[in-house]
């Protein structure tokens, strides 16, 4: 398995914004400088990422970005989310029991494989990831 280009490249601008002081704003052509992100990719995650709560937007001169809560209050799975939708290992794991097998053994593995990664993910703040 592995994350979308997009995904990763939202994981790179919300960690960015969370090592700016709290409010300040961040031009998307730094966030895209610094953290080698397309300028065309960028627009596109941060729109996803405002529309998700995570990020705030101001337009204008004075304009930019940035988090729109805590970095504490924002999870690698937030953002991935944000971005893919909702975390599937295995499309079987969200259409159980409508699998077109009627008693897959595979199936319990799957469903506790993608819990332990959701759980993870889910506790992995971007407040970790700041440097000390």
């Amino acid at each position: 398995m592995q994350i979308t280009k997009q995904a990763d490249y939202a994981v790179r601008a919300v960690q960015y914004l969370s090592e700016l002081d709290e409010g300040v704003l961040a031009s998307t052509s730094r966030i895209a400088s610094d953290r080698k992100i397309p300028s065309s990719f960028l627009a596109k995650i941060i729109a996803q990422l405002s529309v998700a709560g995570i990020l705030q937007t101001s337009r204008g001169a004075k304009g930019g970005v940035r988090l729109a809560k805590k970095p504490s209050e924002i999870s690698l799975l937030d953002v991935i989310e944000a971005i893919d939708g909702p975390l599937a290992l295995n499309s079987c794991v969200h259409q159980h029991p409508n699998c077109e097998l009627d008693d897959c053994p595979v199936q319990p593995v799957w469903a506790d494989i993608q819990e332990e990664l959701v759980k993870r993910l889910k506790s992995s703040t971007f407040d970790q990831f700041l440097k000390k």
